[in-house]
């Protein structure tokens, strides 16, 4: 085991089941659950951005606007205790216990920020994309998280599904990376070799991460 300072969350797939957000675009954009479903399966599939299933639904989609409209509609983003996988409380307050400091940083809107925070789950911060104006894949998205978070980078873990906007870019950083193996990314990347002999560990639950990281 190695010394760590800091773990470093993403949010969808990772803590969140994404499920309620595409059922909630797929009753907005009028299409069948099943439907939506399908259509982010394919994207992830084909290693593109999931907002590209909404696009394909309504091509020249402006997903921030709309995004927009659904707040307008009061049908906005929604996060509640329900959304959590049932790993991420016990995982986050062991993690805190053992001395670690604990955040969440991921590809989301402010608003979304908010509703992390309210939840009052056991962490030190939380940031979003929307916040910082900048989002993953982008190397100043990492470079914010190295300032944010305490620690040399290689005192730094970051935990994602994703390995193109998680595992690699946190690698170039000098970062440690977990790769998870959950949600639809999580689950082809666990097949792909690139990416898991890119992170430094592979899980299968957040369960497995207190017995992972020791602290300095």
């Amino acid at each position: 085991m190695i010394g760590i300072r800091s773990v470093v969350f993403d949010v969808g797939e990772t803590l969140l089941d994404d499920t309620r957000e595409w059922m909630a675009w797929a009753d907005w954009l009028g299409v069948p659950s099943h439907t939506m479903s399908a259509l982010v399966g394919a994207v992830v599939a084909q290693g593109r951005d999931n907002a590209d299933a909404l696009r394909l639904i309504r091509p020249g989609l402006d997903v921030a606007a709309e995004r927009r409209a659904r707040e307008a509609a009061g049908r906005g983003e929604q996060i509640s205790e329900a959304d959590l996988y049932p790993d991420v409380r016990p995982a986050l307050a062991e993690l805190r216990r053992r001395g670690l400091w604990v955040g969440i940083a991921g590809n989301q809107t402010a608003r979304a920020a908010e509703l992390l925070r309210a939840l009052a789950l056991p962490v030190d911060a939380v940031a979003t994309s929307g916040e910082w104006s900048v989002a993953k894949p982008a190397p100043e998205f990492f470079a914010r998280l190295i300032e944010w978070a305490p620690g040399a980078p290689e005192e730094i873990v970051y935990v994602g599904d994703h390995p193109a906007n998680d595992i690699h870019p946190a690698k170039v950083a000098g970062l440690r990376a977990v790769l998870l193996r959950r949600g639809p990314l999580g689950y082809l990347a666990a097949e792909d070799p690139a990416a898991t002999a890119a992170a430094d560990w592979r899980v299968d639950s957040l369960a497995d991460l207190p017995g992972l990281l020791s602290p300095r």
